[in-house]
């Protein structure tokens, strides 16, 4: 098994531009053996707290990421510093789920979330309380349920009142680890439209609610398209 350490090294020497002059610019120098014969692959553990934008903008074109404006790549690094906050490591897997699915626009999303709390506590039923912002209006609701997502997304209809139906829930962790992101899929259906959202988080619940809510505004886009005049 390759020492982790030399192999860490690999990687921040790869984003700090050491190899380029000096010892490191030899692996056989610092490697007793190439992380990819025994199946790790040499750049899965990509970024840290202390990288900067342009690290994270170069890593991004790399796994073949390019967003068309400097606005998006704004709120993505964002979410990235966000991320790394929470969690020590960022695998290429973390950043795929930062920009998938179809990254909308802060303009574009008709809900967002602003605030959520949840509690679940052994011998009481599960409760949260949301404040989500509709078309940049705040709104608060709660509400109980069967567990805290369930009663995460009752709170939310409370606001919303969609009338959707709930046809998939599904939760993947993105990596492995006690902090890793969990990336959930809801699937929704409302005359005869069919929508996934995603979410992702370290927060299963948080990560939950964003899905849900990402889900809720494709419905909502879908229907503004099929009738503009509403």
């Amino acid at each position: 098994q390759p020492n982790k350490a030399i192999v860490g090294a690999n990687a921040f020497a790869h984003e700090s531009g050491i190899h380029q002059d000096g010892v490191l610019k030899h692996r056989e120098t610092y490697e007793i053996m190439r992380a990819e014969d025994v199946g790790w692959n040499a750049n899965k553990l990509t970024l840290g707290k202390l990288s900067g934008r342009n690290a994270f903008r170069t890593r991004l074109k790399e796994l073949g990421i390019e967003l068309e404006t400097d606005d998006l790549l704004n709120v993505a690094f964002a979410k990235f510093k966000d991320l790394a906050d929470k969690k020590s490591e960022i695998f290429d897997e973390d950043l795929h789920a930062l920009v998938s699915d179809e990254f909308v626009s802060e303009a574009a999303e008709s809900f967002k979330l602003v605030y959520l709390q949840v509690s679940s506590i052994t011998g009481e039923v599960p409760h949260a309380i949301i404040t989500i912002s509709e078309n940049s209006i705040e709104k608060r609701a709660e509400a109980d349920g069967g567990g805290p997502v369930d009663a995460a997304f009752k709170a939310i209809e409370t606001i919303v009142q969609s009338g959707a139906e709930l046809q998939l829930y599904s939760v993947n962790n993105i990596t492995s680890g006690t902090d890793a992101q969990g990336e959930v899929t809801v699937r929704l259906s409302k005359g005869g439209r069919i929508v996934n959202g995603q979410g992702a988080d370290t927060d299963i619940v948080v990560a939950s609610v964003k899905a849900y809510l990402n889900a809720l505004n494709k419905i909502q886009s879908k229907s503004e398209r099929a009738h503009p005049q509403v």
